[in-house]
């Protein structure tokens, strides 16, 4: 499927709803596309007026060309996949040559913005049908050049055009936003009749023929031999119609609350499904063969992510509350959403039972809503309400359901201040056999919860709602800046939490200890003891409010969220934040832990979900592979160095990245060279370099032994590299400058400029180098000028002697 996002055109693939492409636009939205027929390239239109051809099996843009002098509103391609239709907002209509890239024809005659245009199927009528928005549809014929029929029958916008496909075209359909279907003779240019839809709409078509179209139980009309028409518009259903007789055959049951409208519709034949287009920014995939039901979605935009946990047996999906009425069931594994209507206002808080298949959730709407969810059965049974807690005055901001297997209560907070206790046993039956819950519940709607008890429980708003792992106590969070500890079987209170200099967000109990942490507004993260109702310790370290918290790792770790759009990880023990994480682009509204803890997922005011991976173990078993690899290798140097094997020690010192190995084992066979060949005399100095065979003596090796020279003349690029890395940095002590003059000289009468040259950090490493070693030619140069003073000193030495002694003969 491709759809549009902004200046950018997405590829995705239709079972899991990933992007698998994107063809990248100008600076401006995209105003329209269509594809070839025969799939191979993809013509769009954007507000900079130019059209773009694409190839699909590269997703490159091939041609660009100045199509209209205002946006392309409307856009087809005809059946040969040789001409592109465009219409404007300029009121005029060309047609244009895709693979050549020129104009064919140029239609003027509509006084209004081309809103549609589509090619008649007929390769040999080569008519063109264009609509405008003063709701006037004109024919062209492109042989001839000229319109051939001016139809006036809408007053308004009209939105589609469509053919019929079992008479080669001989029928015509428009539909728009008055509200009606025309229905046309093509050959005749006459309107047959009208359908009165009393909607806009914004979609319509018709069905391939022969498609058997299952319209109910009850119904037993054969519809493979109909001419059936499906709209859909600002009501936000599917309807379909007798073309024939223009009497409604179906319409679908909006779902309970639902508020969206479909603002396009389009029709995948072959697989006999209607895609709807809402304006919440959705995509609704509705069978044509099964009651229209809904099989299948791709969520557009998130809105602000609220809350979310892991639910499913295997913890495979997150339900996901964002700022609208709908529940989403996300798939983690390839991001598949599904879509639940119920709440009539935004939701603003879930829980979900241990089980994983209850979810309760709580929304403006001042209602509390309990869910049974099952992935593994069809789309219409997935996700069903079962019970509706209703009795709140303002909106409900936190629920929690009991820890216990059968569930038996459930607790909200509301900003009416006040928390209610529900009674879940009327549930029993639906909880014992969760994939029966639609047959249960049946018609007759959700259950009606009744409340246990009810009193105020904060001068504020409650934040957070949190029932302890033996479902004895619970514990609420409030804008009042404090947390409350509350027996479960009385509602009277036990304890109250007082420390935070701003309202509480969120509370949790641990799973292993009696304490509960808080977070607050104050940008501080509290444990509290639930002994004594004392503050255990603070930690610090957000730079915003901190909004939800987690304990991790058995009870050991806290991970918290805030504002400033961080994520940390706290050792409990030390109070100590040993990992920050910063992917979110705005406040971290909530985490959720799966069972297992091996993955936590965040979301946030930025409209995404990051799922993190807990990758501790892993770290743990790479550490010691690596450990037990090193050591070995460190045997290995030593056997190496042991047998004198110098070459393999210096090539294995490099691959370890042991460059204090590798400087000793230099120094030591250097001193070892000297007092093997001390430097006694000049002559010593000017001796041949090349033994009598020819080969290279030990005195002439600038490292001191040539095996060694010969291993720094055959490194690999990364290897030689890494020892001028090494070289660089032993360049600047004075005391280790002989060895690593020593090491260059090797290196450069070894390479050629040109291997040195093509490293990759080689310029930079030369640039270090050089200063310090002018420097110590600096110092050298100067410790020879003061030997030559020495060698004066003796030199006048000698002359005074020989004098003196003469002196003495004389007397």
């Amino acid at each position: 499927m491709f759809t549009t996002c902004n200046e950018d055109i997405e590829v995705l693939d239709l079972e899991t709803g990933r992007k698998a492409a994107e063809l990248k636009g100008d600076s401006e939205i995209v105003t329209s596309f269509a594809v070839k027929p025969d799939g191979t390239h993809l013509v769009s239109a954007s507000r900079t007026m130019m059209i773009t051809v694409w190839d699909l099996s590269t997703f490159k843009a091939v041609r660009s060309f100045k199509a209209h002098d205002a946006p392309v509103i409307a856009m087809d391609i005809d059946g040969s996949s040789t001409l592109v239709a465009t219409g404007s907002a300029d009121s005029t209509v060309k047609v244009w040559d895709v693979d050549r890239g020129y104009c064919t024809h140029n239609f003027k005659g509509h006084g209004g913005i081309i809103t549609s245009v589509k090619f008649h199927p007929s390769t040999e009528k080569l008519c063109l049908v264009t609509a405008s928005d003063d709701g006037v549809v004109r024919v062209w014929n492109l042989k001839t050049r000229k319109c051939e029929a001016v139809i006036e029958a809408h007053s308004s916008v009209v939105r589609s055009i469509a053919f019929s496909d079992n008479d080669d075209g001989m029928n015509m359909i428009t539909a728009g936003r008055d509200g009606i279907i025309n229905v046309w003779d093509w050959r005749r240019r006459s309107l047959v009749r009208t359908i009165p839809l009393y909607e806009a709409v914004e979609g319509a078509g018709i069905l391939l023929s022969k498609t058997n179209v299952d319209l109910g139980i009850s119904s037993s009309v054969d519809t493979s031999d109909m001419r059936i028409i499906y709209s859909g518009g600002e009501r936000g259903i599917m309807r379909l119609w007798d073309m024939d007789t223009g009497k409604e055959l179906f319409a679908q049951t909006k779902e309970l609350n639902a508020k969206h409208a479909f603002v396009d519709v389009l029709y995948m034949g072959y697989s006999q499904r209607l895609v709807a287009v809402t304006n919440d920014q959705n995509m609704l995939f509705y069978s044509t063969t099964n009651k229209l039901e809904r099989v299948h979605q791709i969520v557009g935009y998130n809105e602000e992510i609220i809350d979310m946990e892991y639910i499913g047996n295997s913890q495979d999906y997150l339900a996901v509350a964002t700022n609208t009425e709908q529940i989403r069931i996300y798939n983690t594994n390839n991001l598949n959403c599904e879509l639940a209507y119920g709440h009539k206002d935004t939701i603003l808080c879930l829980n979900v039972h241990e089980s994983g298949f209850i979810v309760a959730t709580g929304s403006k709407d001042n209602t509390a809503m309990v869910w049974v969810v099952n992935m593994n059965l069809p789309p219409s049974k997935r996700i069903v309400c079962v019970a509706v807690a209703v009795g709140h005055t303002k909106a409900v901001g936190a629920v929690c359901l009991a820890r216990e297997s059968g569930c038996a209560f459930m607790v909200s907070g509301s900003e009416d201040r006040t928390v209610k206790m529900w009674d879940l046993s009327p549930l029993k039956k639906v909880f014992d056999t969760p994939q029966d819950a639609h047959a249960i519940i049946g018609k007759a709607g959700p259950i009606r919860l009744a409340s246990l008890y009810t009193f105020q429980a904060h001068d504020k708003d409650i934040n957070s709602i949190c029932i302890s792992p033996n479902n004895n106590i619970f514990a609420t969070g409030s804008q009042d800046k404090t947390a409350k500890i509350w027996d479960v079987a009385t509602g009277s209170l036990l304890g109250t939490l007082q420390g935070h200099r701003r309202g509480v967000w969120d509370i949790v109990f641990s799973p292993v200890d009696r304490v509960v942490a808080t977070t607050s507004g104050d940008r501080m993260v509290k444990l509290w003891s639930l002994s004594d109702y004392s503050c255990l310790k603070t930690f610090e370290g957000h730079t915003n409010s901190v909004l939800c918290v987690e304990f991790l790792t058995k009870g050991t770790q806290l991970m918290t969220t805030g504002s400033d759009g961080l994520i940390k990880l706290w050792n409990i023990k030390d109070g100590e934040c040993i990992l920050t994480l910063d992917k979110h682009e705005s406040k971290v509204w909530t985490l959720a832990k799966e069972r297992s803890e091996r993955f936590v997922a965040t979301g946030g005011a930025d409209s995404t979900i990051h799922i993190w991976k807990d990758t501790t173990q892993d770290e743990i078993d790479r550490l010691h592979v690596e450990e037990a690899r090193t050591l070995e290798q460190q045997q290995a140097l030593d056997n190496f160095l042991h047998a004198k094997d110098y070459r393999n020690a210096i090539t294995l010192a490099l691959s370890l990245d042991q460059p204090h190995r590798l400087l000793s084992i230099l120094q030591d066979v250097m001193m070892a060279a000297e007092q093997r060949h001390p430097v006694s005399s000049s002559a010593n100095m000017n001796r041949s370099s090349l033994e009598s065979d020819g080969t290279a003596s030990e005195s002439s090796a600038a490292l001191g032994i040539p095996s060694i020279d010969n291993a720094i003349g055959s490194l690999a690029p990364d290897h030689l590299e890494r020892l001028l890395g090494y070289v660089r940095n032993w360049n600047t002590n004075g005391k280790l400058s002989r060895v690593a003059q020593a090491t260059l000289y090797c290196v450069l009468t070894r390479y050629t400029s040109q291997t040195l040259l093509a490293l990759p950090s080689a310029k930079e490493i030369i640039s270090s180098i050089q200063p310090y070693s002018e420097r110590h030619f600096s110092r050298l140069d100067t410790l020879l000028t003061d030997s030559f003073i020495i060698d004066y000193t003796l030199h006048a030495m000698d002359v005074i002697s020989h004098d003196y002694m003469d002196s003495d003969d004389g007397h």
